[in-house]
């Protein structure tokens, strides 16, 4: 169960275009995300346990159908890729998959240091375009930021969270021979290259009040 407020946009993204180091298809990007699950996983930010995509037809577009698809076996295991093909809608034979999403729970720590458990902490997806593969990495939480959304400073939150991102994004940029790009700034929040962007603080010590937006 849910114990953080989610704000409907991002707050931080990342991108990688992978065009020129990995091929297109399903096959390649099943076979980056698994590379890109493995590092999430061992800094508990993502334990994937269901695979999410869309299905859309060449030269016509979105079949308006998702399919969830649980992940039995690990995602690099060959059967993976026969059964999200085995899913294809049957209204729609010459569908073909355009993003999949891994999802899974991830492990943050409060103020105190304590653990807890929370359904998509971050959230990982690949784009499956014929001409190439691209990921992008988001978050939704207040907890990577100086600031929770109402906009009171919470260091020790910041401290206890933030430099797992930061490492994340450090070691995918490795794995994947490539700096992440950040994202479009939200009204959520502005992406750097290792995070989240502070905010100027106002008079008073505190950040912008994102609540309404909720």
């Amino acid at each position: 169960m849910s114990t953080l407020k989610r704000a409907p946009r991002e707050c931080g993204s990342w991108y990688w275009d992978l065009y020129d180091t990995a091929a297109p298809g399903l096959e390649s990007a099943l076979s980056v995300a698994a590379r890109m699950c493995d590092v999430l996983t061992l800094l508990e930010l993502l334990t994937p346990i269901d695979l999410k995509y869309s299905w859309y037809v060449l030269g016509i577009g979105p079949t308006g159908v998702t399919s969830t698809l649980e992940l039995t076996a690990p995602l690099e295991d060959p059967s993976v890729v026969g059964r999200v093909r085995g899913s294809r809608p049957t209204a729609h034979p010459a569908a073909d998959i355009a993003d999949i999403d891994a999802i899974g729970p991830g492990t943050w720590f409060d103020a105190v240091g304590q653990p807890r458990k929370e359904p998509q902490l971050v959230n990982l997806s690949l784009s499956t375009a014929p001409t190439g593969i691209s990921a992008e990495l988001s978050v939704h939480h207040d907890i990577w930021g100086w600031y929770d959304f109402a906009g009171r400073p919470h260091p020790e939150v910041h401290r206890n969270n933030a430099p797992r991102l930061t490492a994340a994004l450090g070691e995918l940029a490795t794995l994947l021979d490539a700096p992440p790009k950040p994202g479009e700034p939200t009204y959520f929040g502005t992406s750097t290259p290792k995070g989240l962007a502070t905010p100027d603080a106002y008079e008073d010590g505190l950040g912008p009040d994102l609540t309404s937006r909720l």
